[in-house]
């Protein structure tokens, strides 16, 4: 069995019950909720496709970590082909011929939202440690083919960038400096998608303001890139009108 073939059967297995329970945006907001994950796990609510992701405990509660410490590049997840199967079914291998190209970038996938294309999605993070990055984003417009957005905001940097990642090369799409994000602290991020409309929200504060040529529309989930090590919490998506 080749490589891409074991990647696809893992993606299936992960991705494949969650899909037949699929919540509708339409209704309540959607809470990633890590109460019943193991620790020192891999998350079974979110799915690693690039990158080393566990469960761990911070002050008696649950969080999402993103260990950069462990990375090395080109390396993606466990199980790639398999989940990558789950999300996307016979279209899988167009999936992973991007995944290859961007596993500088670890990033999780959200199975139970097929489809994000209006609303708000929000996360809270902490920077714990990384020398070349400390990075924290929301990932959207995730495509069969592996292309997506991603706004983020860095610890190190005190800066948010909306980046596109397109055909295996990433481009930012829009800068914003002086956000202050401060290491070893919770922050909020969030953003708000209207159609074409893109905004970018830090500890409350509209930072980044942008317009798309294209609307909005794929799986979302949580993105981060190279050495950070991170903690994520209270992830939810909300529908829009």
């Amino acid at each position: 069995m080749s490589v891409r073939q074991k990647i696809g059967v893992v993606i299936l297995l992960a991705i494949g019950c969650a899909a037949l329970a699929l919540p509708s945006l339409n209704a309540e907001p959607i809470k990633i909720d890590l109460s019943n994950e193991t620790v020192g796990g891999e998350p079974k609510s979110l799915v690693p496709v690039v990158g080393f992701w566990r469960i761990e405990e911070d002050a008696g509660k649950k969080v999402l970590t993103v260990d950069g410490r462990q990375w090395k590049e080109g390396q993606s997840s466990a199980g790639i082909a398999d989940k990558a199967r789950a999300l996307y079914g016979e279209r899988y291998a167009e999936f992973l011929d991007r995944v290859q190209a961007y596993a500088y970038y670890p990033y999780v996938v959200a199975p139970k939202v097929e489809n994000f294309t209006n609303g708000e999605i929000s996360v809270r993070f902490e920077g714990l440690s990384g020398r070349i990055d400390q990075g924290a984003g929301i990932l959207f417009n995730l495509k069969p083919n592996g292309d997506y957005l991603t706004v983020r905001a860095n610890c190190l940097e005190n800066n948010i960038v909306l980046w596109k990642f397109e055909n295996g090369k990433r481009s930012s799409v829009k800068w914003v400096r002086n956000t202050p994000t401060a290491t070893r602290q919770w922050h909020d991020l969030k953003i708000r998608v209207n159609g074409t409309k893109v905004e970018g929200y830090l500890d409350g504060k509209l930072y980044l303001e942008h317009t798309l040529t294209q609307p909005v529309s794929g799986r979302i989930g949580l993105w981060s890139k190279a050495d950070s090590h991170m903690y994520f919490a209270d992830y939810t998506v909300a529908a829009g009108n």
